[in-house]
């Protein structure tokens, strides 16, 4: 009897792990058989188990359990309503984000209703290039895109399906400064990046090459041009990808020799100030007739006050301007770097949009914010701060099976998001988590629809500053704009 239950318990097992291994809708699952399902049960109970033991639901890092929650539950089109009330402790949460909503609201129509839309479509309030009247400016479709992660920190499924994920969303995916890939090529629009390494306009002696930057152009759906200055991960640090990682595909991308060491520098070799860096962004508009912009994370203050003298002083000008904050970053970096080197965004972004706001220039430049800003209140208030688009990167990760596993930096990310083992990878379908990332894109923009409609505003881009509270100590509060330190008209749109 014991041999037939026995054999029983390993023939149910084996089913068990024959359909893991081929289904493709979960990508734990597809990579480990069988012991996967430990993970969705304790998923399942944990906010059981949470009532006696383990944390709660707002403090781990660098998301919590109630933000992955909400980013699982809206890629899946699952319920991703909260109920009982908030579980945050209004009265002692200084920084929290509070939203003074219209006693008239406006009502976004319902499924059934006249005017509804599924889709939930939401332009961006501005045009890029505009005011330099580039040759291809446009108006991206979505305020929600996805931000720069390269082909090689992030495996080409992961890469293809957020190409995929872009195109059905109506958004835009930056390529990070890995170079546009095959994986870039999938349907979806672009914003190349372009890093010290010029990896894709790069010539035989490592610096910027007019004639392989026009042809890369020419490649696939560019529709922009961002320049990476530094990023939130590790600004001011250079890299280096091994020889051994330099494999034939990663070489005709990058534009590099096959099996030899790759050096990104730390600073770009075709401009050396910040007029130079304009004459650059110039030269590649005219070429290209694209925007081009430029993305950073914000250290010395000095650099933007000479950057917006200069643009009101010269008439040339960056497209737009990406900030990322420090908290942002999906790169692996050392702990030094990740932990103490630039500002956080909310306290980074208001010191360079002083800048151009003291000088009348903000309404020119088309501004994004990067750094941990993909959920609908962090959206709101950079937006009410200035920002014209969002670019979300770890939160699309998540969207298309990231667990928050950390392990990026190793090589052996679970979900076969963040690696080049060819085992992990096969457990990430592409066209299931396209869908994912896009169901994520869709109900996102929604949920910022819902709050600038709240707050009686059509557009998120219109709610002002004024609208917004920050609680602080105790049972006090102020208004974004004086805890920021804005002039009220600062960040106000003209309808």
């Amino acid at each position: 009897m014991w041999l037939w239950i026995g054999l029983g318990v390993l023939g149910v097992l084996g089913a068990v792990a024959i359909y893991d291994v081929t289904q493709r809708r979960h990508a734990i699952l597809r990579n480990f058989p069988i012991i996967g399902h430990f993970r969705y049960w304790f998923e399942a109970v944990g906010p059981e188990l949470r009532q006696y033991i383990v944390t709660s639901n707002d403090e781990e890092r660098p998301f919590s359990r109630d933000q992955r929650r909400w980013i699982y539950s809206s890629s899946k089109k699952e319920n991703n309503y909260f109920g009982f009330g908030t579980d945050n402790d209004l009265e002692r949460s200084p920084g929290h984000i509070i939203l003074r909503h219209s006693t008239f609201p406006l009502h976004l129509p319902h499924a059934g209703e006249p005017g509804y839309q599924p889709e939930h479509p939401a332009p961006c309030y501005r045009v890029l290039g505009q005011w330099r009247d580039r040759k291809h400016k446009l108006r991206p479709g979505s305020i929600i895109n996805v931000s720069a992660m390269s082909y090689g920190s992030l495996s080409g499924s992961a890469v293809e399906a957020v190409n995929r994920g872009v195109a059905l969303a109506g958004a835009l995916q930056n390529t990070g400064e890995g170079g546009i890939s095959d994986y870039h090529r999938k349907g979806g629009e672009i914003i190349w990046q372009i890093g010290t390494g010029y990896f894709g306009c790069r010539g035989q002696d490592g610096t910027f090459s007019m004639e392989r930057f026009l042809e890369s152009v020419a490649s696939a759906k560019v529709r922009a041009i961002e320049i990476k200055l530094s990023q939130g991960a590790k600004p001011g640090l250079g890299g280096v990808l091994p020889a051994a990682k330099v494999t034939p595909e990663i070489a005709r991308i990058r534009g590099i020799p096959v099996g030899k060491d790759c050096i990104s520098p730390a600073a770009h070799s075709a401009f050396s100030d910040v007029s130079s860096l304009l004459d650059f962004i110039e030269r590649l508009a005219q070429e290209s007739g694209l925007p081009v912009g430029i993305k950073s994370a914000v250290g010395h203050v000095q650099f933007w006050r000479d950057l917006a003298a200069e643009v009101e002083q010269s008439g040339r000008a960056p497209d737009f301007i990406t900030i990322d904050g420090a908290e942002g970053g999906t790169g692996a970096a050392p702990l030094a770097f990740s932990d103490h080197v630039a500002l956080p965004w909310k306290i980074g972004f208001p010191q360079v949009y002083r800048e151009f706001a003291q000088r009348d220039l903000q309404h020119k430049i088309v501004f994004i914010g990067s750094g941990r800003l993909g959920f609908p209140a962090e959206a709101m208030l950079a937006m009410a701060m200035g920002c014209d688009l969002i670019n979300v990167a770890r939160e699309a990760m998540m969207a298309i099976g990231c667990i928050q596993a950390q392990r990026c930096h190793t090589g052996h990310c679970p979900t076969g998001v963040a690696t080049q083992n060819k085992w992990l990878m096969r457990g990430l379908d592409p066209t299931l988590k396209s869908a994912r990332l896009a169901n994520y894109l869709v109900s996102f923009r929604k949920e910022v629809l819902q709050l600038a409609h709240a707050c009686g505003h059509e557009h998120p881009a219109l709610v002002p500053l004024s609208s917004i509270d920050i609680l602080g100590d105790g049972l006090s509060t102020r208004s974004a704009v004086e805890v920021l330190g804005y002039q009220p008209q600062w960040a106000l749109r003209a309808r």
